[in-house]
């Protein structure tokens, strides 16, 4: 399929398919890790063991995630844009419905349980990838005044993608719990080789990104993008981790870490959970871009500062309305983490985090960012939760107390960035705070 010249629209749409596509495979592993593999890879051990060695190998796709960040960050400086985000979408599907086809420790033994972590790293080197070429689509095609609204399309796909995993695990549920553990959360798995082949034809539409031409033109491109980076701007790289933390951990402990306590330590209908889920990511996928188009009319900051004030005063809210095991309840506490908290904190922050980096090493810089944090603020985030719960005695409360500094933390990080709305892309950066009047010697 030859590419034609694309509207910024286009390309928004491609970018939030795509990376709806990606995160589906992803997050349908942290779903199954929370309802079904303690019971069919780890049934050799106790129940809270093999929980957390279920959440154990959810931790391994982030610790993989950074490696994938920076192999395809580097060819994505260095190459281009488009052909990373074509080998990640393939990585993910593959790895994903070879998921669906794995036997379970009864038929293999201990074989299962490491080639279940085989594919989660493979998951993680994917959509490591996967993130950092799917924002900048989106916002190096964006005219200056609408990137937070454009560039929020790619993150689109996080709450998109969770969606598609919790509707996908609730039609399965329906199904008797023989059937649904014997087949039907594979078949979730398996779909995903359908989808591959509509986000490939998606992505194959879509030239290369202005941004990376012109500096292909000038002849500007970076040698070794990530020492670069480490040179020029480590102060914004380090400051924009701190702000991914609230995002991280929001997302995780609503949609991961809750799931496994309602089902597991209240007992209750894992409908319950997955109903709110679902409701959660949907409204999300309506405030992320509403968020973003905001970030354009007031400034990044503003918006994700609200965002990060809500998260931190809901965290004991949320603990009290989970733990008072009420049906209508547990149902609003996920619709507003999933939906109102994390729509608002993660709307912004694609173009947030893209307009404070040079373009020469745009692609390694959000990558690093978003996937280097994401091992402690994302997949560390249902084992701390356990461990916080497994220490306060069954209840909520030393979690939500881990959120409020959780919060504070990537509030105070924001403090120190500066505000980056509308600036000139193709800027190009000697230090965090002193851009290059003429180019910079590759």
């Amino acid at each position: 399929m030859s590419p034609s010249t694309p509207t910024p629209r286009r390309v928004a749409l491609a970018s939030a398919v795509g990376a709806t596509i990606e995160w589906y495979d992803f997050f349908l592993y942290g779903t199954a890790a929370g309802l079904v593999f303690d019971k069919l890879f780890f049934n050799g051990l106790s129940g809270p063991a093999a929980q957390f060695a279920a959440f154990g190998t959810f931790a391994v796709g982030f610790l993989a995630r950074p490696v994938g960040g920076l192999l395809f960050g580097h060819f994505g400086d260095r190459i281009g844009r488009k052909k990373m985000l074509l080998l990640t979408l393939v990585i993910m599907g593959v790895g994903t419905a070879a998921i669906g086809l794995l036997p379970s420790y009864d038929s293999i033994g201990v074989w299962a349980p490491v080639l279940l972590v085989v594919l989660r790293v493979l998951q993680g080197i994917g959509v490591g990838g996967e993130y950092g070429g799917a924002v900048l689509l989106a916002v190096e095609y964006a005219p200056a005044r609408r990137r937070g609204f454009y560039g929020s399309f790619a993150h689109i796909g996080v709450p998109g993608g969770l969606f598609l995993a919790a509707v996908a695990f609730s039609l399965a549920g329906l199904l008797p719990d023989d059937a649904f553990l014997a087949w039907g959360w594979r078949a979730c798995f398996l779909v995903s080789v359908v989808l591959l082949g509509i986000g490939a034809y998606i992505r194959l539409s879509v030239m290369e990104t202005p941004a990376f031409q012109r500096v292909q033109e000038r002849r500007e491109v970076a040698q070794v993008p990530f020492r670069e980076l480490l040179r020029a701007q480590s102060g914004r790289l380090l400051l924009g981790m701190g702000t991914r933390f609230i995002e991280g951990f929001t997302f995780n402990f609503f949609s991961v870490y809750l799931l496994a306590y309602v089902v597991t330590n209240l007992s209750l209908p894992k409908s319950w959970a997955l109903t709110g889920i679902g409701v959660g990511a949907a409204l999300g996928v309506v405030l992320v871009p509403l968020a973003g188009a905001w970030s354009d009319r007031i400034g990044r900051k503003p918006v994700y500062r609200l965002g990060t004030w809500l998260a931190l005063l809901f965290a004991f809210p949320a603990a009290a309305l989970v733990q008072s095991q009420n049906h209508v309840a547990i149902f609003v506490a996920f619709v507003v983490g999933l939906g109102v908290l994390y729509g608002v904190v993660y709307g912004p922050l694609a173009a947030f985090w893209a307009e404070l980096f040079d373009t020469r090493y745009r692609y390694t810089a959000l990558s690093s960012l978003y996937q280097l944090s994401g091992v402690v603020a994302s997949g560390l985030t249902p084992l701390i939760a356990a461990w916080l719960v497994a220490r306060g005695g069954g209840s909520l409360w030393w979690v939500a107390g881990y959120n409020v500094v959780v919060a504070a933390i990537s509030l105070g990080c924001a403090r120190f960035l500066p505000e980056p709305a509308g600036r000139d892309l193709d800027a190009r950066w000697v230090s965090d705070d002193t851009p290059a009047r003429e180019p910079v010697a590759a």
